[in-house]
């Protein structure tokens, strides 16, 4: 038998039960894994609330690192005992032990434990995915990211950092200000008190920057086109504030020929070599000290509830995972 989180229904954090399920042998595709480590994300509360529809009942998580206990009979690039970490559907990382698709699994190196990955998996590769491939940024650029001391925002600012890049940030108090300067914001803005896009503008001398990336929504949002140069990006890939607004393109696009994309972690790594790699070169800046990891809280798994609302109302401001 294997704990596990289940959902029945859409809701708050209390709609989150802890079962016992019977995990049986994987396919022949499969592999069993036991989970030493869960990530905590955002868009785990997307699914609990319904945002983001499932299937119900549902398991929930997408993101956690531990060992394999089993694999099925054509798996040949993994063996038992071999430490792995995963970041994708289907969905269910909320427990102790799973069965999972081969092909979404990645080989976690030596040096890395299975805290760090499972913290680093979710928000590595979406930074991994927003530096490299939804806006290649360049050494000497100056970009704008919205909830800088968050998980990915803190990954966002290293990873910038170590290719010659420059970035503003914003966060929602000033109590949040310090850690974004830690981990490598040149500027940082509370929202909360400042209209960041006038900030913006005079930090950029009036020409705006090239691309903003947003995972905080509609808070955020017409601000962030605001601050754009001529042909800027505006990524939107969050909602932590809300789901946006209908966007207007002639007013909000076409006023400045901007480019609008709301990109996911599905559609930057289609398959298991796109997804190795990207993994690879997010533990290669973790293990040459490009990126430094620190978890801000661990949970139990039958403390889920707690932790789903300790991620809402903006307690955690780091990597949080949760122990099976």
């Amino acid at each position: 038998m294997s704990k596990s989180i289940i959902i029945k229904k859409n809701g708050g954090p209390e709609v989150l039960e802890l079962q016992n399920l019977q995990i049986g042998s994987p396919g022949p595709d499969e592999v069993k894994i036991i989970n030493h480590a869960i990530g905590l994300n955002y868009i785990d509360t997307y699914h609990r609330s319904g945002l983001y529809p499932l299937s119900l009942p549902s398991g929930i998580g997408l993101e956690a690192a531990g060992t394999i206990e089993e694999v099925g009979s054509n798996v040949k690039e993994f063996n038992k005992g071999d430490n792995i970490a995963y970041a994708s559907m289907p969905i269910g990382a909320y427990s102790k032990e799973r069965i999972i698709p081969a092909k979404i699994v990645v080989k976690v190196p030596e040096g890395i434990t299975h805290k760090i990955a499972a913290s680093l998996m979710t928000k590595g590769l979406t930074t991994h995915y927003l530096i490299c491939k939804t806006y290649v940024l360049k050494a000497g650029e100056t970009v704008l990211f919205h909830a800088a001391a968050g998980g990915v925002g803190q990954i966002f600012a290293q990873w910038a950092k170590s290719i010659g890049a420059k970035v503003i940030g914003t966060v929602g108090s000033d109590e949040k200000i310090p850690i974004a300067k830690k981990n490598g914001y040149d500027h940082v803005i509370n929202y909360s008190k400042s209209d960041f896009s006038k900030e913006v503008m005079k930090l950029t001398n009036n020409e705006g920057v090239p691309a903003v990336f947003d995972g905080v929504g509609k808070k955020t949002f017409h601000g962030s086109l605001a601050c754009l140069k001529p042909r800027g990006m505006m990524i939107s890939f969050g909602n932590a504030s809300g789901p946006l607004d209908p966007v207007n393109v002639p007013t909000d696009i076409q006023s400045k020929s901007l480019y609008l994309t709301r990109p996911t972690i599905a559609h930057y790594f289609t398959n298991r070599k796109e997804l190795q790699a990207g993994a690879d070169a997010i533990f290669e800046k973790v293990k040459f000290g490009k990126i430094k990891i620190k978890i801000f809280k661990e949970y139990k798994l039958n403390e889920a509830k707690q932790a789903h609302e300790d991620l809402e109302s903006r307690k955690l401001t780091g990597p949080a995972i949760l122990t099976p």
